[in-house]
């Protein structure tokens, strides 16, 4: 049985390996983005994940941030392997910053009050699935991505560089390029761990 949608998310890996040989223009790139993240679905329709997408030296200039922020925390020692990761992060063709609004789950949690502890969690949902159907989306287009979240710590920088409102919280920074290294073989655990079927 063969399934469209079923080898879109097959095609969606891990891609740690990213250039800038891509295709696609930027303006492509950020057309699919919108695409996949309004047809994203949310609690209550609430549509309350917001992106910025980053090309050429403004995506450089996030990795660089990311790199001189761990600088103050990383040990001496061990900061060369965390540099040389994210090298290969900045030498993608760009990255996709997730946000949530917390001012549309702050007025729906005032709106249905019954509700108001699970509107967070739902949130977390809407941008992990705004997160998959983006990244299953630049899949089919043979670019590769990887999900990173070096969240809170850049929060305030991001903010403050990009003149973003106070109410997006940062959930996830997605850097995207051409497969330069195909992911490994994946592997899965067994079936009987994982499901239960009741006919």
């Amino acid at each position: 049985m063969s399934n469209a949608f079923l080898d879109a998310i097959t095609a969606r890996r891990s891609i740690y390996a990213i250039g800038k040989n891509v295709s696609l223009s930027e303006d492509q790139i950020t057309s699919l983005i919108k695409q996949a993240v309004k047809h994203s679905p949310s609690s209550f329709n609430s549509q309350s994940s917001r992106v910025v997408v980053l090309f050429g030296a403004q995506h450089e200039k996030l990795w660089n941030i990311i790199k001189e922020t761990l600088r103050k925390i990383v040990p001496a020692e061990a900061f060369s392997t965390t540099e040389t990761k994210l090298a290969s992060f900045a030498a993608g063709k760009g990255t996709v910053l997730f946000f949530e609004d917390t001012q549309v789950i702050d007025t729906l949690q005032k709106q249905f009050a019954a509700y108001a502890d699970n509107f967070p969690i739902w949130s977390e949902h809407s941008t992990g699935i705004a997160q998959f159907a983006v990244w299953s989306t630049l899949a089919q287009e043979h670019i590769g991505a990887t999900v990173q979240h070096y969240n809170p710590l850049i929060d305030d920088e991001v903010k403050s560089t990009w003149h973003l409102p106070d109410s997006w919280k940062l959930r996830a920074q997605m850097p995207f390029g051409s497969i330069e290294q195909q992911a490994g073989e994946k592997t899965f655990i067994s079936d009987e761990e994982r499901f239960r079927i009741f006919k």
